[in-house]
């Protein structure tokens, strides 16, 4: 499944258009805390696609799962993930 979803406010003129695939069997939450005034987070499921937009200087974590709690498993630069 493919979403685009929760555009940045109008004030980040340097936006890009990014991607993220669930490689794993499990369930992650990706985050982006780094840009003031704007939050975003998304359940991704085993080898789905998410579609956003972020700045560039903006990092995606990635949290997987471990049972009863989520992990922080990885840190990746956003304009790494552009279309």
């Amino acid at each position: 499944m493919t979403q685009i979803l929760d555009a940045l406010p109008t004030d980040h003129p340097d936006k890009i258009l990014c991607h993220y695939r669930n490689p794993t069997v499990q369930l992650q939450i990706i985050r982006i805390t780094n840009i003031p005034h704007w939050y975003f987070e998304r359940v991704v499921f085993a080898s789905d696609v998410v579609i956003f937009e972020a700045v560039a200087r903006a990092i995606l974590e990635i949290h997987g799962s471990d049972g009863i709690t989520t992990v922080l498993t990885d840190h990746i630069p956003c304009e790494t993930l552009q279309l």
